[in-house]
């Protein structure tokens, strides 16, 4: 080949107790990231379209660059030139996994690029590194914008993922304010020290909620989606995020949470017209404490990276 594109989805990561072990696709929306062959060896960005101007050209830099770099030190390929267009179709810091989504699209359109040596599963290794550079050592946004669906990670050094199936009619309503959060802000806000009780609440919530997803126990997962950790302390970084979960919740939602970082907020719901409805009062929730808001619906069991 000597040009392929591909797509990667937007991914709701830590799913409530979750963090950084849970994460779940979307079917939309995702990048888009164009891997050319080019005479001169190594890899250049040459255009980042849809950021606003505000992501670097520099392959070491960019998410997408530095996956592509190492998708093709991971396959051996050397001597080549790849040249990268990378389409931002997500909001950057929008708790959406926007850096993970560059990376994993480069990693899949390289891979294909130069004849697939690797499987899907070894490419979350080189997203991996890239997110490393740009918001910590985690996959789970990686690992479910690559492969699709929900996905346990647990463990990063060495890399151990599980696929986690989900239950039938299950949907999601995803819903993002006009503000920007940094992740890296968002992860200054959290605790270095937890009380031993709440470690305890959330493990067992973990534990019940994959139990609920094997079991397909709609009522049991959605009193899974609560953290005593991580979500309390960012709630504070995103204005109307407690009004806009008991929003959520109000209209028959399963369950509801921040999105990975935020400042998105996320609903687990029974159906497609339950998600829309929880939607809807999410995004009047967030007007009211003077954001305004768009959102999606999805469903749960969706395709990760692909080429298109």
């Amino acid at each position: 080949m000597e040009s392929v594109t591909a797509f990667a989805p937007a991914t709701v990561a830590n799913l409530g107790p979750g963090f950084d072990v849970l994460g779940l696709a979307l079917a939309a929306p995702g990048d888009t990231v164009t891997a050319t062959r080019t005479g001169a060896p190594g890899v250049r960005i040459t255009a980042v379209e849809g950021d606003g101007g505000v992501l670097p050209l520099e392959a070491e830099r960019n998410t997408a660059g530095i996956a592509a770099i190492a998708t093709l030190a991971r396959a051996g390929v050397t001597g080549i030139g790849v040249e990268l267009i990378v389409r931002k179709g997500l909001p950057i810091g929008s708790g959406l996994g926007s850096s993970a989504a560059s990376a994993a699209a480069a990693a899949c359109a390289v891979n294909l690029l130069v004849g697939s040596p690797l499987r899907k599963s070894e490419l979350v290794g080189p997203c991996l590194e890239a997110e490393a550079a740009v918001s910590g050592r985690h996959a789970d946004n990686v690992a479910p914008a690559l492969l699709g669906g929900l996905i346990l990670v647990r463990s990063v050094d060495p890399i151990d993922i599980v696929r986690v199936p989900l239950p039938d009619g299950l949907a999601i309503a995803v819903v993002t304010p006009a503000f920007e959060l940094e992740t890296r802000t968002a992860r200054a806000v959290l605790p270095t020290h937890v009380p031993l009780a709440d470690l305890v609440r959330n493990t067992a919530n973990i534990g019940a909620m994959i139990s609920a997803c094997h079991s397909g126990d709609l009522g049991l997962l959605g009193r899974c989606v609560t953290d005593r950790v991580v979500a309390p302390a960012r709630a504070a970084l995103v204005p109307g995020a407690p009004e806009v979960i008991a929003a959520a919740l109000d209209r028959g939602a399963l369950g509801a949470s921040i999105s990975g970082a935020g400042p998105s907020v996320f609903a687990l719901c029974r159906s497609q017209r339950s998600a829309r409805e929880s939607a809807g009062a999410m995004v009047e929730a967030f007007a009211a404490a003077g954001l305004a808001a768009t959102y999606t619906i999805s469903e749960v069991d969706c395709p990760g990276a692909r080429q298109i």
